[in-house]
């Protein structure tokens, strides 16, 4: 059995980790926002109407604020804190509340069914996340926090490569033979 000792100390060397990994993907977002051109062959961009568009990004920015709060909330045992976060990804910050009927109709058609498998499970393990929280098990928070953050990640780098680069799959290199 761990002790507390060893259960803080692993739990704030995660949380360093996970910080520093969230500030170097949201620091290359924003370094390389302008290269919108730049596109995997595996990328499946999805269009959407400026008025959805504007909604996701609030979504969006909800989550990564509620991702960046969870962090520290680790570190602390703050249980409480991270099950209401996680509970909030769960039922989306914003989309559901924001979304006309219209505009619920436009998005369905416009996602392909990859995504929609993709996001039910990236919600299916934000409500994992809050039930690891209530039973204060921070090896199993840790465990569904990095597979939140790890398909967040997955869903950038497939969705939209353009504003994320840095996510993208380098070519594999090629030989020249001289």
């Amino acid at each position: 059995m761990i002790s507390k000792a060893g259960m803080k100390k692993a739990l704030c060397s995660a949380a360093v980790v996970l910080a520093a990994c969230l500030f170097i993907s949201t620091a290359q977002a924003a370094e390389t926002e302008g290269h919108e051109n730049h596109q995997m062959k595996e990328s499946a961009e999805i269009h959407l109407s400026p008025d959805l568009k504007e909604i996701l990004n609030q979504e969006m920015n909800g989550i990564e604020n509620g991702v960046m709060k969870i962090i520290p909330a680790i570190a602390a045992g703050d249980w409480e804190t991270i099950a209401k976060i996680a509970q909030q990804i769960k039922a989306s910050f914003i989309l559901k509340q924001k979304l006309t009927p219209e505009q619920l109709k436009q998005l369905h058609n416009s996602l392909p069914p990859e995504f929609v498998e993709m996001d039910m499970r990236f919600h299916s393990n934000a409500e994992k996340l809050a039930g690891a929280a209530h039973q204060r098990d921070g090896e199993l928070v840790n465990f569904y926090f990095s597979k939140l953050h790890g398909q967040c990640m997955t869903c950038h780098a497939k969705y939209a490569p353009g504003r994320f680069p840095g996510l993208n799959k380098p070519k594999p290199a090629t030989e020249e033979h001289h």
